[in-house]
């Protein structure tokens, strides 16, 4: 029986006395495992994947290269493909593209059709360009402006956003961008002013505050920040100088928030989209935000 155990094929395999086929010389706890041939069809199928494999880098775009991949003897790639279908979508829509380009932006809303195609593709450029900082629903952040409301800074009537969209604000790379700066007036005041201010700021928007700093912070306000907000508070678009009385907030109205600010100033910065975007874009980004609720 121990010979017979031991019985081994040609090339030096065991031989499984039960069912006679080789085994590999893997043992785990006594079970020895056969050598059993991969099935013909798995093995054709393995084969044929091979084969496939080898056509498909010959024919499309596979192997990375430092700047690029190899093209493929078929000259495909989704990019093209991509690139085509919106060549494609803009000649079906070449009128109303080309209409959208010479509209007068605030009769816009007069051609239905027109101002329903400028809003649908401006909802698409809203949302792959200026979602990240805008949000979403375009309900804004912190530092970044709530486009729902009727709160604007630069003003919001079809033309003045186009200029913000177009222009941007605070760039370096657009002349024409919107521009204005706040002083760090940490640099300008003592502590005890700025603390007298922040107090008259929230005393314009009813929020709890001290009284006699307040009052005090009356005179501080009209020597300082009224040039710019106004000696009512309600501040000056052309400057791009916030109302300080409406209690709506760009980057916060408690107390620790408003004396960050008037310390140190804010310097919020938009690109100029219309060194990225066609103008047809520009102008249905415009469109969009104007139609969700805050434009005027």
């Amino acid at each position: 029986m121990s010979e017979e155990r031991d019985k081994k094929n040609v090339s030096g395999n065991k031989i499984d006395e039960v069912t006679g086929i080789e085994t590999t010389g893997h043992t785990w706890d006594g079970i020895e495992e056969l050598n059993n041939p991969l099935p013909r069809w798995w093995l054709w199928t393995f084969y044929a994947t091979i084969l496939w494999g080898l056509i498909y880098v010959i024919a499309y775009p596979a192997w990375p290269l430092i700047s690029g991949a190899t093209a493929g003897v078929m000259g495909w790639s989704s990019r093209g493909t991509v690139a085509a279908e919106i060549v494609a979508h803009e000649l079906r829509n070449e009128d109303l593209v080309n209409a959208l380009e010479q509209v007068e932006m605030a009769s816009l809303t007069e051609n239905e059709d027109l101002n329903r195609y400028a809003v649908a593709r401006g909802a698409a450029v809203f949302r792959a360009h200026c979602s990240q900082c805008h949000g979403s629903g375009a309900a804004g952040a912190k530092g970044y402006p709530n486009l729902l409301d009727d709160d604007w800074l630069w003003g919001g009537d079809m033309d003045t956003i186009v200029h913000t969209v177009r222009h941007g604000i605070r760039n370096d790379t657009d002349p024409d961008a919107h521009y204005s700066e706040m002083p760090a007036f940490g640099e300008i005041l003592g502590d005890e002013e700025i603390s007298q201010v922040v107090e008259y700021v929230l005393s314009l928007s009813d929020e709890d505050h001290d009284a006699a700093l307040a009052e005090a912070g009356t005179q501080v306000y009209m020597d300082n920040c009224s040039a710019c907000h106004g000696e009512n508070a309600e501040g000056d678009r052309a400057q791009g100088a916030p109302n300080l009385a409406d209690a709506i907030w760009l980057y916060g109205g408690d107390r620790d928030t408003l004396t960050e600010t008037v310390t140190y100033s804010r310097y919020g910065v938009m690109p100029a989209w219309g060194q990225r975007l066609s103008e047809a874009d520009v102008r249905a980004a415009s469109a969009y935000v104007h139609g969700l609720g805050g434009g005027e």
